[in-house]
């Protein structure tokens, strides 16, 4: 068994250890809460206990484990912990409420789910201390050598030695010539074509890191056949650091790899069909329930306070760069400049009504219709007047990327301080950079997250909502 099936076979031992332990820790913790209700008598408590243990394990399974991960932070073992006892207890409230089983009284459920998530993520953060440790031991290290020494190879050496339980033990660097920008932790070895004569005689080492251009394949080549024949594995380091300094992900078309400068989760049909699916059911919720009686209101009072109609319809951009119409209850008196300037913190064209709304969010309401339509979506960027699009495209580097995904009722920049009006282009770079950041590190957490602050924000009162 060769280093890699070695680590991949310590990684699922490990894996099926946490598990194991979380769920064991899971099942105690609901023994002792039954005992502190009373019920451990209960003739149906080992059902109920076997239905909460196989739930438990299965959000576990869900989740993953990630402690082994070298890139992984401390912070993200309990989030993680926290991601699985959500998932948990709505299942199992759901699960044991239709099987007709004991569900403990909410006091104890809460000390039960709280405790669940204290010990639960001390098991992993222990573990991942020992792991820490053991990466750290010079025995455990991962003994590696680079062929190159580019801009992409040096800023991964600083990545591998910066944090130490990485557990990397970077021997030197290959090349044509010696480089003087390169650390002189780092020492110099000779040649490409040296590679081979020195791995002979440091067989400690076991990867390799190339970052040559495809112009000297007479040298990499070789290296990669002596590689492929030693048990030394070979990593090839694409070389585009010197046109562009931004983080890539590796992709697969069939066997054909290829580089994508951003990660887009909803590029997968997948998530595209969950997040659609949230969508449908969160309007078609809204608009048969809450809707009715927020739009006899608004026309009631907008017809008793201002002329015009009580809907505003104003075409917008959305996913592509598409044009739309987007709905919004008015909020303005009807003017000419509607479609052209965007809205101010005392503008005149606006009613006390109208404020109201817009303070509160309601003014957005009607937005829930382009929802269910497919023209927009609860989160996503804020769309943007046709005006601003085509002013904004020219003076904001990459500006036009927001529109990759479906507009939103409301969004990441606007629950972290970009919303209303952008009296300055640094305020207008700082929501696309929010815009382009969910589109990175979208999720269907991360919507219930932005829904959650939106609503906390409107009942505080948005001091940026004009």
């Amino acid at each position: 068994m060769n280093d890699k099936e070695q680590n991949t076979h310590r990684n699922l031992i490990l894996s099926a250890f946490t598990m194991i332990g979380d769920t064991l820790i899971c099942v105690l913790l609901y023994y002792m809460a039954c005992m502190a209700d009373g019920s451990l008598h209960n003739g149906m408590f080992r059902q109920t206990a076997v239905i909460v243990a196989t739930i438990y394990l299965a959000c576990v399974m869900s989740g993953g484990v990630i402690l082994y991960k070298r890139n992984v932070r401390d912070f993200q073992v309990p989030l993680l912990v926290l991601r699985n006892i959500i998932i948990f207890t709505v299942a199992s409230l759901v699960m044991l409420s239709i099987g007709g089983f004991y569900i403990l009284p909410v006091g104890l459920t809460i000390l039960f789910l709280l405790s669940q998530l204290v010990l639960a993520s001390a098991f992993r953060l222990g573990i991942r201390q020992i792991i820490k440790a053991y990466r750290t031991k010079e025995s455990h290290k991962h003994h590696t050598v680079f062929v190159g020494s580019a801009d992409n190879i040096r800023a991964l050496y600083d990545e591998m030695t910066s944090v130490p339980y990485f557990g990397y033990d970077v021997e030197g660097y290959f090349d044509y010539e010696h480089n003087p920008d390169f650390p002189a932790e780092c020492p110099y070895l000779g040649k490409p074509g040296d590679v081979e004569a020195w791995l002979r005689s440091h067989s400690e080492v076991h990867e390799l890191f190339c970052c040559l251009p495809s112009r000297f394949q007479n040298d990499i080549v070789p290296i990669i056949h002596y590689c492929a024949n030693n048990l030394v594995h070979f990593y090839s380091v694409p070389n585009v650091s010197n046109y562009l300094h931004h983080r890539m992900y590796l992709n697969m078309i069939g066997s054909v790899p290829y580089l994508s400068l951003y990660r887009d989760p909803l590029e997968r049909v997948e998530n595209r069909m969950l997040k659609r699916a949230f969508d449908v059911v969160f309007s078609l919720a809204f608009l048969c329930t809450l809707f009715p009686i927020v739009l006899v209101i608004v026309t009631i009072v907008t017809k008793l306070t201002m002329p015009g109609p009580v809907f505003f319809r104003q075409k917008r951009n959305g996913i592509n760069g598409k044009e739309f119409y987007c709905l919004k209850f008015r909020s303005m008196r009807v003017n000419a400049q509607a479609d052209t300037l965007q809205a101010t913190k005392d503008d005149p064209r606006k009613t006390k009504w109208g404020n109201i709304m817009r303070k509160t969010n309601i003014d957005e309401l009607p937005q829930f219709i382009n929802v269910l339509w497919g023209d927009m979506s609860i989160v996503g960027p804020r769309p943007h007047m046709v005006k601003h699009t085509e002013e904004y495209s020219k003076l904001i580097d990459k500006y036009m990327m927001r529109h990759f995904v479906k507009p939103g009722i409301t969004g990441w920049s606007q629950v972290t301080g970009f919303r209303g009006e952008t009296k300055e282009l640094s305020q207008m770079e700082g929501r696309v950079r929010g815009d382009i950041y969910y589109m990175e590190h979208w999720s269907v957490w991360l919507d219930i997250y932005i829904i959650y602050k939106t609503v906390a924000n409107a009942v505080k009162g948005d001091k940026e909502a004009y």
